[in-house]
C-alpha cells in the first residue's frame, strides 16, 4: 500500500485555528489521492500542564514508581484531545476520518512508564482503514503495555510514534511538520547565513539531534535509520502556495554530493565534572560509571589524565546540567569506595560540534576546527570524536562566537 504518514507537533496544533490549518493541509493531500495516517502531539504547553497536575495530585513526597502508570494516563490525554479535534475538523471538511489511541492502535511497549520503548504492533485494522481511504488520526506519544496500561514514550515521543507507524505501514515517507521549514546547517538565530539542507543522512541527523539540534527527537531518527523510513522535515506555518520541499532525512547512499561538514550544533545544557586524585587501578572507572548509570545519569564526554600524585589520575566527564546534582551526590556518597581527593562541578560550559559524513574521507578537519577556534581566542577544554563528528567543550560565553566561526570556516555560510 502506497501511503504517507504525517506528523504535526504541538505548535502546529496549538489551538483550534492551528488545528483548522492542519485539517486544510491534510484534506488537500488526501484530495490529491494520498492515503494518509496523521500522528499528532498535544497542544503546545498542554503536556507540561498535565505533568504539573499529576505531580500535585500525587504529592511532593510520593514515590515516583507508585504513580507511573496513572501518571501516564494523565499526561497522554493531551494527544487524545488533539486527535479527536483533528478528526472532527476533517469530517467537517467531508473527509472520512477517525481517531486512534495507543491502545486502539495496538502499539505495544515495555513497562518503563514515562520513557517506554516500542516493541511492535498487534493487528489493529489500521492498515486496512488507511488503504480504504480513511484518514487515521493517531494520538502520538503513547502505547500500551502487556498489562493493558497506557505507557508514554518520553519527551518528543510523537516523532517516534510517527516513524513507528510509518515503518509498520510500509509508508513511502514520514513527513514531520514543525515550526521550521527544514534542517539547517546551524541555528539561524545565531547565524543568519545558515542554509536549509535539501538532504541529510540518518547518521548526520542522529548526531545533530543528540548534540543539541531540536528539529527531530533522537529516538525517532534511530528508528527511521533502522527501518529505512525516509523522513521529511517541513513547516506547517508556510504560506498557501509555498512549495518549500523541506529537508529529506535519508540513507547516505541517496546523497550524491557529501559535504565534509554538513552542520554545526551546540548545547548549553552541559556540566563538566572532574574527579581529582582518583586512584589509578583497574575497576575504578567501571565503578564510577556504573554508579552514574544506576542513578540515570547519561554521561557524554570522558577524559582521563595522569594526576600529579603517583598512582593517581584525574577523571573528567560531562553530563546534562540538570543531572549534575545527582552525579555529585552519588559520587560524594561513594567517596570512600572510589577514593578521590576532590570533586568539582562546572556548569558554565557549552558543547559545540561539527557533523558531516564527508569527514570519513577527508583529512585536516580537526586542524580547520581548532584553528578557527584559536583565531577567535577560544580555549578548548575537552574533545570527543566519532567517525562523523568532533565535539569540543568550551566556556559557555563563547558559544555563539564558536558556532559562527566554525560555520564560516567550513564554508557553510549562504552566499
Amino acid at each position: 500500500m502506497a501511503c504517507t504518514v504525517l506528523k504535526f507537533g504541538g505548535t502546529s496544533v496549538a489551538d483550534l485555528d492551528r488545528i483548522a490549518t492542519v485539517a486544510d493541509i491534510v484534506s488537500a493531500r488526501a484530495a490529491a489521492g494520498e492515503h494518509l495516517a496523521v500522528v499528532v502531539s498535544a497542544m503546545a504547553g498542554e503536556t507540561n500542564r498535565l505533568v504539573e497536575l499529576a505531580r500535585q495530585a500525587a504529592g511532593e513526597d510520593a514515590v515516583r514508581e507508585t504513580f507511573d502508570d496513572e501518571h501516564d494516563v494523565v499526561v497522554s490525554s493531551g494527544e487524545q484531545v488533539t486527535s479527536g479535534l483533528l478528526a472532527l475538523a476533517l469530517r467537517r471538511r467531508g473527509m472520512p476520518s477517525r481517531s486512534w489511541l495507543g491502545w486502539q492502535l495496538c502499539m505495544n511497549t515495555d513497562d518503563d512508564h514515562g520513557r517506554a520503548r516500542i516493541l511492535g504492533f498487534a493487528d489493529s485494522g489500521l492498515p486496512e482503514a488507511v488503504e480504504a481511504g480513511e484518514i487515521a488520526v493517531v494520538a502520538g506519544f503513547q502505547g500500551v503495555t502487556a498489562r493493558g496500561r497506557v505507557a508514554t514514550l518520553g519527551r518528543g515521543g510523537s516523532d517516534t510514534s510517527a516513524v513507528a507507524v510509518a515503518a509498520a505501514l510500509g509508508a513511502q515517507r514520514c513527513d514531520i511538520y514543525t515550526d521550521v521549514d527544514g534542517v539547517y546547517t546551524t541555528d539561524p538565530r545565531i547565524v543568519p547565513k545558515a542554509r536549509r539542507l535539501e538532504r541529510i543522512s540518518y547518521e548526520e541527523m542522529l548526531e545533530m539531534a543528540s548534540l543539541g539540534a531540536r528539529v527531530l527527537q533522537t529516538r525517532s531518527v534511530e528508528l527511521a535509520m533502522n527501518h529505512g523510513v525516509t523522513v521529511r522535515v517541513l513547516s506547517s506555518f508556510s504560506a498557501p502556495g509555498d512549495e518549500n520541499p523541506g529537508t529529506l532525512v535519508c540513507s547516505e547512499d541517496e546523497i550524491l554530493e557529501k559535504q565534509v561538514v554538513s552542520g554545526v550544533a551546540y548545547s548549553r545544557d552541559e556540566a563538566k565534572i572532574t574527579l581529582f586524585g582518583v586512584e589509578d587501578r583497574p575497576g575504578v572507572s567501571a565503578r564510577i560509571f556504573s554508579l552514574l548509570a544506576a542513578a540515570g545519569v547519561n554521561v557524554d564526554m570522558i577524559v582521563q589524565a595522569n594526576a600529579r600524585g603517583e598512582g593517581q589520575a584525574n577523571m573528567v566527564f560531562t553530563c546534562t546540567h540538570r543531572e549534575s546534582a545527582t552525579a555529585r551526590r552519588m559520587l560524594e556518597e561513594a567517596r570512600g569506595e572510589i577514593d578521590f581527593e576532590r570533586l568539582e562541578v562546572n556548569t558554565d560550559v557549552a558543547k559545540v560540534s561539527i557533523i558531516g559524513v564527508g569527514m570519513k574521507s577527508h583529512t585536516g578537519v580537526a586542524e580547520t576546527m581548532f584553528r578557527a577556534l584559536y583565531d577567535k581566542g577560544i580555549n578548548i577544554d575537552v574533545i570527543s570524536t566519532s567517525e562523523i563528528k568532533i565535539s569540543v567543550l568550551i566556556e559557555a560565553s563563547y558559544t555563539e562566537l564558536a558556532v559562527r566561526a566554525l560555520h564560516t570556516a567550513f564554508g557553510l555560510d549562504a552566499a
